[in-house]
């Protein structure tokens, strides 16, 4: 399967670097993290096409035959327009559809206003890496989160710092106070593309809107053209969340719409 998308194309990037099983069929990819089964776009069925009538059953068979057992149900649509499909398939299986923006950039604008007082570093050692997990919590509004969604998020965060040990990328962040207040990772697998993925860009409820998200990604961006040789940037964003004027600011322009939908677990098993 020839993937187009540049959003999936680099989350597959990262699912290799990672060591994730990705299979290979004649109209789908099935995407396996077996360390980590509770991340569903780490687990997941990527389509060559929208959805078409009669899909519904058949993908829903596919999913089902390749994750037994699983409780989610992911689904990504290879594409570059937006297009999930049949909207009647769709609502047999009950999916939300959620069609992101990718963007990209081969040179970023220095933030207007750099944080004043903020040390932007790679994050080092146990200490830190505790603290990204503490921000993780509160960027999502999770911090009395269940012990299964933690444990999701500390063997994401620990699946991203092996990344990084690994030399194939960075996690910075940005301190206030000797405080985390907002990190982020970029990736590359050094391939003749050169491209280069950012990875959640996070920052504490308490210390948003004074610039440090921007002057992460413009660090980051600096750092990843000039250590890891990326000539584009990548970066993926929900096109009605505030962060993405952030992202056109710094001179990402948008490029590709990435299409996924999924069905959540019973609450119960969420």
């Amino acid at each position: 399967m020839n993937v187009v998308s540049l959003g999936f194309r680099t989350d597959l990037m990262l699912r290799r670097l990672a060591g994730a099983v990705i299979t290979e069929r004649p109209s789908y990819l099935a995407v396996r993290t077996p360390g980590n089964p509770g991340f569903w776009w780490g687990n997941f069925v990527l389509v060559d096409r929208p959805f078409a009538a009669g899909d519904a059953g058949r993908w829903a068979d596919v999913f089902a035959r390749e994750f037994p057992g699983a409780a989610h149900l992911a689904l990504g649509v290879d594409g570059i327009d937006g297009d999930a499909g049949d909207a009647v398939e769709l609502a047999r299986l009950g999916l939300t559809v959620e069609v992101d923006t990718v963007l990209t950039a081969t040179r970023l604008t220095p933030p207007a206003r750099p944080p004043a007082g903020a040390t932007i570093r790679p994050l080092a050692g146990d200490a830190d890496w505790a603290e990204a997990f503490e921000l993780r919590l509160a960027a999502h509004g999770e911090q009395d989160a269940s012990a299964e969604y933690r444990q999701y998020v500390a063997r994401k965060l620990a699946e991203e710092r092996a990344l990084c040990d690994a030399g194939h990328g960075a996690w910075f962040g940005v301190f206030v106070d000797g405080r985390l207040g907002a990190s982020a990772g970029l990736f590359a697998d050094g391939d003749g593309d050169r491209l280069g993925r950012y990875q959640s860009v996070e920052t504490h409820p308490d210390l948003r809107r004074r610039g440090l998200a921007s002057a992460l990604v413009h660090r980051l961006g600096d750092w990843g053209r000039g250590e890891l040789g990326v000539r584009t940037l990548v970066i993926v964003a929900d096109p009605d969340y505030h962060a993405i004027r952030l992202y056109r600011a710094l001179g990402f322009t948008d490029t590709e719409k990435q299409v996924q939908l999924y069905r959540e677990p019973p609450a119960a098993e969420a």
